[in-house]
């Protein structure tokens, strides 16, 4: 398909996976709104891509307010006419135990992770009904399926916009309007470079993460990119109401896995199968 033409907004675009997911749209030939309540990042970003693609136009937001939500999808349409499609990836990772937590904390996350993705959306979708076409992607996260302990919030969340997308498939479908989702598992961003700094040895948890990955690697923000943009593509044109994770398998395994992959086992599975 040519993209020349093609408008993307992609919110939280100022670092991490939403500079990933605005280069990869760039790259092809997309405009791309760079939405993100940090004004400095998202300057950046967008004259870096206004650098190397000739491409991308920043508007401050921040998405758990509806004013703000309104006036990024209107300031939109103002500067192109209309949107193809919409990236809901601003988010607020968040870990503290329960008992410790507050209505503050819990509102910090909730506003921004699900809320932040609905009002854009509600705002979003009003333009793509009246033409009969777009399609949406909301960022979730591997926590819609599997989580850790003193995440409800973030838990919360994500799980909420997974639902979300599910019956906003189904209530925008007729209009011909796909929205979808996607999981990343870890991905080399701030969050990763904070599990790290936090950890009493570096690399102990650098190998925890790693024998916990099949794959055995941190993905790239550019690979997240990538399957939202199939998302938003023709590629797509019979994929909605779908999650799809990018987390090099993490998801999938009942417990840690073992290397089996060692000189002593020269690539054979040990006697019963895979153990649980």
């Amino acid at each position: 398909m040519t993209w020349n033409g093609h408008i993307a907004v992609v919110t939280g675009a100022a670092s991490g996976i939403g500079t990933g997911i605005a280069e990869c749209f760039a790259e092809v030939g997309a405009e791309v709104v760079v939405a993100d309540i940090n004004e400095r990042l998202g300057a950046q970003v967008t004259a870096d891509l206004q650098g190397r693609y000739g491409k991308g136009l920043f508007i401050k937001t921040d998405v758990s307010k509806a004013d703000d939500c309104k006036r990024l999808i209107d300031e939109t349409l103002s500067a192109y006419g209309q949107i193809d499609t919409l990236v809901n990836n601003a988010g607020v990772n968040f870990v503290k135990p329960t008992l410790e937590m507050d209505e503050a904390d819990w509102d910090r996350v909730v506003n921004v992770d699900l809320k932040g993705s609905f009002l854009c959306s509600r705002y979003a979708l009003e333009a793509m009904v009246a033409r009969c076409s777009g399609a949406i992607v909301n960022i979730a996260s591997v926590h819609t399926v599997a989580t850790l302990p003193a995440a409800a919030p973030y838990a919360a969340s994500k799980g909420g916009v997974d639902m979300m997308t599910r019956s906003m498939a189904i209530e925008f479908a007729p209009y011909g309007i796909r929205i979808n989702a996607v999981s990343p598992g870890l991905t080399d961003t701030q969050i990763w470079n904070d599990i790290q700094d936090a950890a009493e040895d570096a690399e102990l948890a650098r190998q925890h993460w790693m024998d916990n990955i099949p794959l055995a690697r941190v993905q790239t923000p550019r690979e997240v990119g990538n399957v939202v943009l199939f998302l938003a593509s023709e590629q797509s044109s019979y994929v909605t109401g779908a999650n799809i994770f990018t987390d090099g398998g993490m998801t999938i395994q009942l417990t840690n896995r073992e290397r089996f992959a060692s000189k002593s086992l020269e690539g054979k599975a040990p006697q019963g199968g895979t153990p649980i």
